[in-house]
């Protein structure tokens, strides 16, 4: 990058920046082998630098000269150089008493689970957020809001339920809205009917699922513009993607957490509801008016 005066400024003079900063910026400009250094990195922010450079290449399953390209594309001349950069940060926190912040919940000790696991979901947030390109996530909201489009959505064992859930609420704001059963007998009934241009919204979180990337390959063969919603690591549907979202799901539990990729699903819902306002109040108002007539809801 430049100054006012024409010079090359390096990523690492720029003191408001913090490192983990420094890599979720130059994301987008990464290798898909920088970005799986980049994530193993974020992931363990700031453990995994502490190390060795052959100790951080082996713990994310690349080579040392990985290691050595990222640092220099964020600014640094070389792992030494970030490492130093980390030991200061990590200095600054321990002895800084803004970096202690209050626990969640205020009643359990810090470690405590209600703590652990809203500590893990805020940090799966934020790096979550940093890596999604605001022009792509308007893009596809513009893409979804267009009514000729017709949308489609499925998910996996685990992700189907955020599939159904987005499916629900976009169905309130338009027409032309199917959900694809994950019953592999459903599928051709749904997949005969999709053509160039609709859209096929994909969820694939780890373990990545078969019957998702075939439903995937046939929906593309067709002519659908795929819309993928993974983790951090990357379905293997995302080859044949023209949008992908990454989120970060590991919690401390058993199970991934999908609490991001919900906030990413509502999100998306929101972007298009405020492009389709008028049209989207004036089909509320109508379904309304049949949940009133068939007496659904209960009144107090």
């Amino acid at each position: 990058m430049q100054n006012q005066t024409g010079k090359q400024t390096r990523l690492m003079d720029l003191p408001s920046q913090t490192n983990e900063e420094r890599i979720r910026a130059a994301y987008g400009n990464l290798t898909p082998t920088e970005q799986k250094l980049a994530n193993h990195i974020l992931r363990n922010y700031p453990v995994a630098a502490l190390g060795s450079i052959t100790s951080l290449a082996k713990g994310a399953a690349v080579s040392t000269p990985t290691v050595v390209r990222l640092c220099q594309k964020i600014g640094f001349r070389g792992y030494p150089d970030f490492q130093s950069g980390v030991h200061a940060e990590v200095e600054e926190r321990l002895v800084s008493p803004i970096a202690k912040h209050d626990r969640w919940a205020e009643k359990a000790p810090q470690g405590h689970i209600l703590n652990a696991f809203a500590d893990a979901v805020a940090a799966n947030l934020q790096a979550s957020l940093a890596l999604v390109n605001p022009s792509d996530f308007d893009a596809v909201a513009a893409m979804m809001a267009e009514g000729q489009r017709h949308i489609y959505a499925m998910g996996g064992r685990i992700t189907h339920s955020l599939a159904d859930y987005f499916v629900t609420h976009m169905k309130v704001m338009r027409e032309n809205v199917t959900l694809i059963s994950d019953t592999s007998s459903n599928w051709p009934p749904a997949l005969i009917d999709i053509k160039k241009g609709d859209i096929l919204l994909i969820f694939d979180i780890r373990r990545y699922e078969n019957n998702v990337l075939q439903v995937v390959e046939v929906a593309v063969e067709q002519g659908a513009e795929v819309m993928l919603i993974t983790d951090q690591w990357g379905s293997p549907a995302g080859e044949f993607a023209r949008y992908k979202f990454a989120a970060h799901v590991e919690a401390p539990s058993a199970w991934d957490s999908t609490a991001v990729i919900l906030i990413i699903v509502e999100t998306l819902l929101a972007a298009v509801q405020n492009l389709t306002w008028e049209d989207t109040q004036a089909r509320m108002k109508r379904m309304e008016a049949l949940y009133a007539r068939t007496r659904f809801f209960r009144r107090r």
